[in-house]
């Protein structure tokens, strides 16, 4: 597999996002708690740029023990990147759509090797 080096690790923000464009095809590189997820930039719903949205706190319903709602409430741990064309949130560790499951950011294999982060060059698919 053949690989391109897109900067050094401590160049990435954490949490943080950057966008880059390999043989044609943009990628979204998202570093979240020292951990690097790569994605392509195109929403699978119609086709934005999922990678370039607002990124945000997943928003959790608090239950009670009696499971009567206490409100919204933003997770600590879990951040969505939201496309902006229609508002599709995406888990940014595991691509997949928050609600929809048929719905999925398409992966890219990234990592990190001597201080650098490392994409393997789109197959054209």
């Amino acid at each position: 597999m053949s690989e391109v080096n897109i900067g050094k690790v401590s160049s990435f923000e954490d949490p943080g996002r950057r966008v880059v464009e390999i043989n044609g095809t943009q990628i979204g590189v998202f570093r979240l708690d020292g951990e690097f997820y790569a994605y392509e930039n195109r929403c699978p719903h119609l086709g934005g740029p999922a990678c370039q949205g607002k990124i945000l706190p997943r928003v959790l319903e608090a239950v009670s023990k009696d499971r009567k709602s206490e409100g919204r409430v933003f997770s600590r741990n879990d951040l969505n990147v939201v496309c902006p064309w229609h508002g599709f949130e995406f888990d940014i560790r595991t691509g997949a759509h928050v609600a929809i499951s048929r719905y999925r950011l398409r992966r890219v294999s990234v990592r990190t090797d001597r201080g650098n982060v490392l994409l393997a060059l789109p197959t054209g698919e």
